[in-house]
C-alpha cells in the first residue's frame, strides 16, 4: 500500500506542476494540516485515492470552507483498507489562536478515544499536526512537541505517527524520520511516501 503524507506546505510536484497520472499509485493520501483546502480537493481529485485530513493551527477557515471530498478523522479512529488510522490535529497552545491546546485538554481528547481504541484492538497509524516531545518538535515555544503522544505511544504501539507543524527549513539537520519503541516517526512536511505492507 502506497500512501502520500503532506503537511504545511503545498508541493510544487503535485501542486504547480501536476501532470496527469503522477497520482495514480497513490492508495491513501493523510493531511497533517496547515495546507490550502483547496490543495486537498485538488489531491482527491486528481488522483484515485481517499484523502484523510487533521487541521494545523494555521487552518481556521476549515470549519467554514473544508477541503471538498476529502473526510476528516479529527479526534476519530477510523479503518481503511485494515488500517487503523487515529486523528489529532492541533499544536499545543502558544497564542490563543484556532486549534491550538494545552497538554491537559490534548490528554483529554486522547482519553475519549479510549474505548474506540479499545474495541479496535489498537490502532496503526496516528495522524497527527504536532509532534511529540522529543520526537521531531522544534526548539521554539511555538513548535514543542505533546508529552502524551509519548504516552499513546508507549501505551497503544502503533507503527506510525505522523506529523507536521515543523517544517524542515527550520532545522535543516533535524532527521526526517525517527524511532520510539516499536514506532516510526514522519515528518510530512510537503510530502512523503510511504509503502506499508498490505494488511
Amino acid at each position: 500500500m502506497k500512501l502520500l503524507l503532506v503537511a504545511d506546505k503545498e508541493s510544487p510536484y503535485y501542486w504547480d506542476y501536476y501532470q496527469p497520472g503522477r497520482l495514480d499509485d497513490i492508495d491513501l493520501i493523510l493531511s497533517c494540516g496547515d495546507l490550502n483546502a483547496l490543495y486537498l480537493s485538488f489531491l482527491v481529485t486528481m488522483g484515485r485515492a481517499k484523502v484523510l485530513y487533521v487541521p494545523g493551527n494555521h487552518d481556521s477557515t476549515y470549519d467554514t470552507r473544508p477541503p471538498e471530498g476529502c473526510d476528516c478523522i479529527d479526534d476519530k479512529l477510523v479503518t481503511v483498507n485494515g488500517l487503523r488510522i487515529l486523528g489529532l490535529g492541533g499544536c499545543p497552545l502558544y497564542s490563543g489562536g484556532a486549534n491550538q491546546y494545552t497538554e491537559r485538554q490534548m490528554v483529554r481528547r486522547i482519553h475519549k478515544l479510549w474505548l474506540p481504541l479499545t474495541l479496535a484492538g489498537g490502532v496503526d497509524i496516528v495522524v497527527t499536526h504536532a509532534p511529540a516531545t522529543g520526537y521531531g518538535d522544534g526548539e521554539d515555544y511555538a513548535h514543542r512537541g505533546f508529552d502524551c503522544l509519548v504516552d499513546l505511544m508507549d501505551r497503544y504501539h502503533p507503527k506510525y505517527l505522523i506529523h507536521g507543524h515543523v517544517h524542515a527549513n527550520y532545522n535543516v539537520n533535524r532527521p526526517r524520520v525517527l524511532r520510539h519503541g516499536d514506532t516510526t516517526i514522519i515528518n510530512a512536511y510537503e510530502r512523503y511516501i510511504l509503502e506499508i505492507p498490505d494488511k
